[in-house]
């Protein structure tokens, strides 16, 4: 494992055990077993790729190819030919 891996490795067991401090499953209860510990992760997961997935699209991946969020809706008001 190289140096950079390590220190990231480290930073995000440590951050890890300070949220299980005052960690609670998405239905509210408290992490309690390895089996609560392995949902936490998963949910913790899902929001990470959800708010990349959310960024990606809003803001684009550094290609300037994300949609522009002063549009609303999205729609350009041009008439799309079927």
């Amino acid at each position: 494992m190289y140096m950079n891996e390590r220190q990231v490795a480290l930073s995000v067991l440590e951050g890890l055990r300070e949220d299980l401090t005052y960690a609670h499953l998405n239905n509210g209860s408290r992490i309690l077993d390895v089996a609560d510990l392995r949902q936490y992760i998963y949910e913790q997961i899902g929001r990470i790729r959800t708010t990349a997935h959310l960024t990606t699209v809003l803001y684009g991946n550094g290609d300037g190819h994300g949609q522009d969020i002063t549009k609303g809706n999205g729609h350009n008001g041009k008439v799309h030919p079927e």
